[in-house]
């Protein structure tokens, strides 16, 4: 493995891949690499400069120190937008490419391994792609109408964009937190911020019903079987109908049914 050296981190995903078919699949890679070289070679980077590893899905770019970021910058807000406008006019619905882009700074190993492709090793090149697929920079394309959506590193944005260097805008970013396995981070997004979620509304308690009219409530009917009520502590026994002062409505059964108002 070669010693850690410093390199710009370019990395480019294809939205909602997974879902494509394999001709679809095929046809949005060569996009992506179309559009890729294309905006490298819009900001100035010779293929000497430049180490690729594919990813299925996504590609990394490995970039020389010694190419200027804020013509990098310049080219990702500017060009790459444009490059994938003009080829997803000409591709199918199914096929149109809509990109989450991370530009990232850190020294980065590279093992090469026989027989197989990459080793890129590094904690920024990590936190690069934790940035990639977190759920900020998803969600900010998903409500993007644009092909795509810009992320950097909080280094990057401190050492570069912060300064308006090359003429870049640091308001036109927003700070962003994102949730690493290692901790959260901070990272910056380039483009208004996404729409926060709506909070559900709190459930309104139904209401108690309404006790009826007291001209509609129907009269109660008594009917004792043996022994000898009492009511509020007034007794009825014998043909004692009289209980506190009140009245007793319907039929008291006192042994014998009696009906009527007493």
């Amino acid at each position: 493995m070669t010693d850690p050296v410093n390199h710009t981190i370019l990395l480019l995903d294809i939205e909602q891949f997974g879902r494509r078919d394999d001709v679809e699949q095929a046809f949005m890679r060569r996009m992506l690499y179309s559009v890729l070289h294309e905006t490298l070679r819009s900001a100035g980077v010779e293929p000497a400069e430049q180490r690729l590893e594919d990813r299925g899905d996504s590609v990394m770019a490995l970039i020389s120190p010694t190419v200027p970021k804020p013509r990098l910058l310049h080219a990702l807000i500017n060009e790459t937008p444009t490059l994938l406008h003009a080829n997803n006019r000409l591709a199918a619905a199914g096929a149109r490419v809509r990109l989450r882009i991370v530009l990232a700074s850190g020294e980065v190993a590279v093992q090469e391994l026989g027989g197989a492709l990459g080793g890129a090793v590094g904690w920024d090149l990590n936190q690069a792609f934790r940035l990639l697929d977190s759920t900020a920079l998803r969600e900010a394309l998903r409500h993007r109408d644009g092909p795509c959506v810009l992320g950097v590193s909080d280094a990057l944005y401190q050492g570069i964009v912060r300064h308006g260097h090359g003429g870049l805008l640091p308001e036109a970013f927003h700070r962003v937190t994102v949730q690493g396995k290692e901790g959260d981070f901070t990272a910056w997004l380039h483009g208004e911020p996404a729409p926060a979620p709506a909070e559900a509304p709190s459930p309104v308690p139904a209401a108690a019903p309404a006790p009826p009219p007291a001209e509609s409530r129907t009269p109660a009917t008594f009917q004792f079987l043996g022994g000898t009520p009492t009511f509020g502590g007034a007794l009825i026994g014998g043909d004692q109908h009289i209980v506190s002062g009140g009245e007793v409505h319907g039929d008291v059964n006192t042994g014998n049914t009696v009906g009527g108002e007493r």
